[in-house]
């Protein structure tokens, strides 16, 4: 893993006593890596990442661990806003849904995970706290996208992914053909920020739920199968 430092000037202190336990994953959005970059860099856009990840594998270390990155805006995750706060961001260079959306290289990836598992050598972050930005702000993001293989950060210890061996078959407690504000709460379970307690669509949520954990169809609905691999990655996340 080759890595470069580029500091970033756009951090400051987290909180005291603020454990870091989250790892959000972001794409950059941008034309090119180095507009990308310069962005994070800039003092006058106000954003930064902890790390970002060119296509060819370079790691760019931006902002230290114990510093707090402005990466995710304004966000919400297992009850607590300001992700920011207890989080590592990682930027993954891709143009993105605006600029001609494309897979992710096996550079880039390889190298997010050996990067990934020195993060979580030296933090408490678990697996069920590895997270998309569109998780953690669903009205907002939509990345790194459904192009972004989670499954195969799973298989490397990285993060949750439902399997066949873990959904529940037929559903079946709680988890039985919930609809309306039991789908609301069993999202809220996991993590995810509903309404009314945050003010985004059951809609955004439901549909940054399936750009996760189902890419193959993303259209805020919920449906058996989101029913299924939700009781799966709570019964995971246990």
């Amino acid at each position: 893993m080759r890595r470069i430092e580029r500091p970033s000037p756009n951090h400051d202190a987290r909180p005291d006593g603020a454990p870091v336990d989250m790892l959000v994953l972001h794409y950059t959005g941008m034309p090119t890596a180095e507009e990308a970059l310069a962005r994070l860099c800039d003092p006058q856009a106000k954003v930064s990442a902890h790390y970002a990840i060119d296509r060819d594998g370079t790691v760019y270390a931006h902002v230290p661990e114990e510093r707090r990155a402005w990466h995710a805006g304004a966000s919400h995750w297992a009850g607590r806003d300001r992700v920011n706060d207890v989080s590592i961001g990682i930027e993954l260079v891709n143009p993105g849904h605006e600029f001609g959306y494309v897979p992710f290289t096996d550079e880039q990836i390889g190298a997010l995970v050996d990067l990934a598992r020195q993060i979580l050598a030296r933090h408490p972050i678990p697996a069920g706290r590895v997270l998309a930005h569109s998780d953690v702000a669903p009205a907002r993001k939509t990345d790194p996208g459904e192009l972004f293989p989670w499954q195969r950060l799973a298989e490397a210890g990285i993060g949750l992914w439902p399997t066949l061996s873990s959904r529940v078959p037929g559903g079946g407690g709680s988890c039985s053909e919930p609809e309306g504000a039991a789908v609301a709460h069993l999202l809220s379970k996991f993590g995810y920020g509903v309404p009314p307690h945050v003010d985004v669509p059951l809609e955004a949520v439901i549909a940054a739920f399936q750009r996760h954990f189902r890419p193959s169809k993303i259209d805020g609905t919920w449906d058996r199968e989101c029913e299924v691999l939700l009781c799966a990655l709570l019964t995971a996340a246990c």
